[in-house]
């Protein structure tokens, strides 16, 4: 009777749906955070604070597809290492930024490590200079 009982109580949420929300995959949560990155590098380097800083920099498009992803978001970390020695550095958006690129790397290198496979190597794509 406990047991019938017991089984009951665990069928409920599956009746009524998922109690709690499903944590996202690691290959969901960086392909995610690589969009968002790429569109917050975009948005710094039209910022008003920030693009007399960063109108150097090459173009960030974070594919997690690709193998050269990681040498990538080095480089673009040591950029953004650079900016201190500016005024823009300090701004929010570009810390932000910095902290996003940094969490990904982490994620990606330590905590994803076995679930991700690269389909292609091409590092050019990763920072092409839009005309």
């Amino acid at each position: 009777m406990f047991g019938s009982a017991l089984l009951g109580l665990m069928m409920i949420p599956l009746v009524w749906g998922q109690p709690y929300p499903i944590p996202p995959t690691c290959y969901s949560k960086v392909l995610a955070m690589g969009r968002e990155i790429t569109q917050r590098a975009a948005e710094i380097k039209r910022d008003h604070n920030t693009r007399s800083c960063t109108a150097h920099f090459p173009d960030l498009y974070i594919d997690m597809h690709n193998a050269c992803v990681m040498s990538t978001m080095d480089s673009y970390l040591s950029m953004l290492r650079g900016l201190r020695e500016r005024r823009c550095g300090y701004t929010r958006k570009v810390q932000e930024l910095w902290s996003m690129i940094s969490q990904l790397h982490l994620i990606t290198a330590q905590k994803c490590h076995g679930e991700l496979v690269f389909t292609y190597d091409d590092c050019a794509v990763l920072t092409s200079r839009s005309g």
